[in-house]
């Protein structure tokens, strides 16, 4: 199972970081060790001082596909939920400064936070979804996956190319604005469409 991410998929999202909006979907992935369950405490490491949520729409693969086409893509998932792409944000800048790999910054371990995965169907248009997360009871980032750069079956085909997709992968596929740091016995909570995906509590 790997876990592959896209980022800058949201124009404030750009915006608020001072980056450069992409022409093609901007991917990286995280190992599987990445992979934490909202049932688990967050530990905060030890080599970050600020670590930022980022609360992204999370795609479950259903069937093996290569060079998947776009029109096609829809075929190759049936779950959704919603995920904390966790950051380390002053490990990212520093390495994004010196022109180095930011790998450490986004796969540590526990990096990949999903909540229950629910059906796709269950919706008429994944591309139509308000999503948000509260921070100790306080909405800190709500979105429409409407306002993605790159919708998601784009992103399955675009990220085929280059990966052979697996049963079980999972696409983060990008986060609204208002990114921002967790502390100790913080409580996050993220919604999808008003029925709560995850909580999380920071230790």
């Amino acid at each position: 199972m790997k876990i592959i991410a896209v980022g800058m998929n949201y124009l404030p999202h750009i915006q608020e970081l001072n980056s450069e909006r992409p022409e093609e979907p901007v991917l990286f992935l995280k190992p599987d060790s990445a992979l934490c369950s909202d049932k688990q405490p967050f530990f905060l490491p030890d080599f970050s001082q600020e670590i930022h949520y980022e609360t992204e729409l999370v795609v479950k693969i259903s069937k093996l596909g290569k060079n998947i086409a776009e029109k096609f893509a829809h075929r190759y998932y049936d779950e959704i939920s919603l995920g904390l792409d966790l950051t380390a944000r002053d490990l990212q800048r520093n390495l994004r400064a010196r022109g180095l790999p930011w790998e450490i910054s986004k796969g540590f371990d526990q990096s990949a936070v999903v909540g229950h995965f629910i059906p796709k169907d269950r919706f008429e248009n994944i591309q139509q979804l308000h999503f948000r997360l509260d921070l100790n009871g306080k909405t800190v980032q709500q979105g429409s996956t409407a306002e993605m750069l790159f919708g998601v079956d784009r992103i399955i085909a675009y990220a085929s190319r280059f990966f052979t997709l697996k049963t079980g992968d999972l696409f983060f596929t990008g986060t609204p604005c208002g990114v921002g740091p967790v502390h100790k016995e913080d409580h996050l909570e993220a919604w999808l469409e008003g029925e709560k995906m995850l909580h999380l509590r920071v230790k």
